[in-house]
């Protein structure tokens, strides 16, 4: 079986609920081999309020979010079932599995919201140097401790205050030195 993306309807301002929810669900139910990744479709957006310039995260498609998973009985009912989904889009109805989006559609959403395909473009070995780019850490550098690619994150221990602290980055808030 292939992992594919599908579009999960869940009410309207409930997206990043549904997305905490089901990350959760994956965890307490020991889903992770079936259910990888859970995105809320965003991109920046600047605005003026009170005459000050700001960026604000806006939801490119409210009222769903995606989820890359591997469709079955199991995965289908976990993701179903999370508090705050109405459903799946391209299900017909009377339990039968909905149809996952083409890779193109994938594609193009994950690029809007500046999301590349970075297991690809990850060049890291367990043991090796990067800097963190963003964050309270920016600046820092650390060494890399484990990587996730299904989740696209890595475990990197920075030295603070001549202490080592373990963090868990996302694949674009690192950089190799």
């Amino acid at each position: 079986m292939e992992k594919n993306w599908y579009v999960v309807h869940t009410y309207s301002g409930y997206e990043n609920k549904v997305k905490a929810n089901l990350e959760a669900r994956v965890e307490t139910m020991g889903m992770q081999d079936k259910i990888f990744r859970v995105i809320v479709p965003e991109e920046e957006e600047t605005d003026f309020k009170d005459g000050k310039k700001r960026t604000v995260m806006k939801k490119t498609f409210p009222g769903y979010v995606l989820v890359e998973t591997i469709m079955t009985d199991d995965s289908w009912y976990v993701v179903r079932n999370t508090p705050g989904v109405t459903g799946f889009i391209g299900s017909s109805g009377g339990g039968t599995k909905p149809t996952p989006l083409l890779e193109e559609e994938v594609d193009f959403i994950l690029k809007q919201m500046g999301v590349k395909d970075k297991m690809a473009e990850l060049d890291i070995e367990i043991g090796e140097v990067v800097q963190v780019l963003e964050g309270p850490f920016a600046d820092f550098q650390g060494k890399v401790e484990e990587i996730d690619m299904s989740k696209q994150k890595v475990k990197v221990t920075v030295d603070m205050f001549g202490r080592e602290t373990k963090m868990e980055l996302d694949f674009d808030q690192i950089q190799k030195i």
